[in-house]
């Protein structure tokens, strides 16, 4: 994204693109929002899309396609094997990252899962920067646990450092000679981290990591899934990387890691992923899962079309006007929050703003879950529909009782290319009259509990009348207003 100049001395992130198709949008009355929500069961995931206004949930298969990624689509071979489409992505891949070997996945989770079904037995320990909760779910269902090894200043909600991803080093020592090489299957690294506000990872601390496990005879893996917002972070803020190319960059990255993995519904703007490396042993341990949980080695249930548009996003993510939208809106969203005294993650990183809800709302315990709270009573107040990244996303411990998350999040994902500076002026503007009344938000108890993973589909229910109040505060200050 350019770097523009205003004469009014107003400082506004500037789209180097244009708009050609659009969709309708809906915002409900209050009123209406009261009623979605409550049979939601105050669970942002389980509201209809059509009772949403900004759809602020996730980035993960909503980014805007560019004319180009569409026209691609056109030309996907449907061959079950052998597709031309396959040879294309998996060609992209190896100019990209210089790798030899491709696995396809239908997105991030399913290599996640050929990781661990291959090489996490029980008793092994993962070390990563910080986990995120699929991964961590297939790891400790297989017997494994995770170890998360972030620097300290990446739980700190504001700090002037612009790397709170990267691992700590000495942690990682530690944890080897405690626990032994041979217990440790791989060590992962995620850029950035999406439980701890998007943080980004340096290449410097990439570096060093790469250097402890090549002293001790450790695997590397990279969660490569927003790997374009890490790439953008590091040229802008990382030292005697200002005028390297992104490809430049990339490569630099792929040559530390035995093994590098991503969602495509992230990086690549499609629906899809995989797994790519050089070590063929580790391609063939890997290979036999794809087409037992997913597809023929040369699609691994993607759709072709999707695959066509991911070649083409692929070599998008390579230009910085491309890859620096998303991080300039955030920018500009959580500075202008702060501005007004909105407690929120800085410096803010990639995929979305993070407001902190621990702050935000820091009357209510952590066991009242207030960023769940928080997320509900921003949907009922402006219909944006954002996503809680606190205690709801964790699971019970063995014992029954509640693992208290480190940070308590709410995210407010920027896709990229899909909205315009007003439709995010609107969703501060909401966020700073619902900080101004944050005595009224409440806490929500369950009412329905999985067992795995149940932020996606768990349902919960308001402690008293808290949501009743906050839509007649709305009323007295916005009257028929939306």
């Amino acid at each position: 994204m350019a770097q523009v100049r205003f004469h009014s001395g107003e400082q506004l992130p500037l789209e180097m693109h244009k708009v050609r198709i659009v969709q309708k949008l809906t915002l409900l009355p209050i009123e209406e929002r009261l009623r979605a929500i409550a049979e939601a069961g105050n669970n942002t995931f389980l509201l209809q899309n059509a009772d949403v206004f900004l759809d602020m949930l996730t980035d993960s298969g909503v980014n805007a396609m560019s004319d180009r990624m569409q026209s691609a689509m056109l030309q996907a071979d449907d061959a079950y094997a052998g597709s031309a489409t396959f040879t294309r992505l998996a060609g992209k891949l190896a100019e990209l990252f210089g790798t030899r070997y491709f696995l396809p996945a239908h997105q991030g989770r399913a290599c996640e899962n050929i990781l661990a079904e291959t090489y996490v037995k029980p008793g092994d320990v993962v070390p990563m920067n910080y986990h995120f909760t699929t991964t961590k779910t297939h790891i400790t269902k297989r017997g494994g646990r995770v170890e998360e090894l972030i620097a300290d200043k990446g739980l700190l909600p504001v700090s002037e450092d612009p790397f709170k991803g990267d691992l700590d080093t000495d942690k990682l020592v530690a944890l080897v000679e405690e626990v032994g090489a041979d217990r440790i299957p791989f060590v992962r690294m995620e850029a950035g981290t999406n439980l701890i506000g998007g943080q980004p990872i340096s290449l410097a601390n990439m570096r060093a990591v790469r250097e402890v496990c090549t002293r001790y005879g450790l695997k590397l893996v990279l969660d490569a899934s927003l790997l374009q917002d890490n790439l953008h972070f590091i040229r802008t803020r990382e030292e005697g990387y200002a005028d390297t190319p992104i490809r430049d960059i990339t490569a630099e990255i792929a040559a530390l890691y035995d093994a590098i993995y991503f969602s495509g519904r992230k990086l690549g703007f499609g629906r899809g992923g995989g797994i790519i490396t050089n070590d063929q042993q580790m391609y063939e341990a890997m290979r036999g899962f794809v087409p037992l949980y997913e597809g023929f080695l040369t699609y691994g249930g993607m759709s072709v079309r999707e695959m066509e548009a991911l070649v083409v996003g692929l070599d998008e993510t390579m230009d910085p006007d491309v890859i620096s939208q998303g991080p300039m809106f955030i920018d500009y969203m959580a500075r202008e929050l702060a501005a007004h005294d909105v407690p929120v993650i800085l410096p803010p990183g990639g995929l979305g703003v993070h407001v902190d809800a621990s702050r935000f709302v820091d009357h209510l315990p952590q066991t009242e879950y207030p960023s769940g709270s928080l997320a509900s009573a921003l949907y009922l107040v402006s219909g944006v529909r954002g996503m809680e990244r606190g205690t709801l996303s964790e699971e019970r411990e063995p014992d029954g009782t509640e693992r208290l998350a480190d940070m308590e999040l709410v995210r407010l994902a920027m896709p990229r290319r899909v909205f315009t500076l007003s439709q995010v002026k609107y969703a501060i503007d909401r966020v700073c009259w619902l900080y101004e009344n944050r005595e009224l938000v409440g806490g929500l108890r369950f009412v329905e509990e999985p067992e795995i993973l149940r932020f996606f589909y768990g349902r919960l229910e308001p402690i008293g009348d808290w949501q009743d109040r906050l839509v007649a505060r709305f009323r007295e200050d916005f009257g028929d207003s939306l």
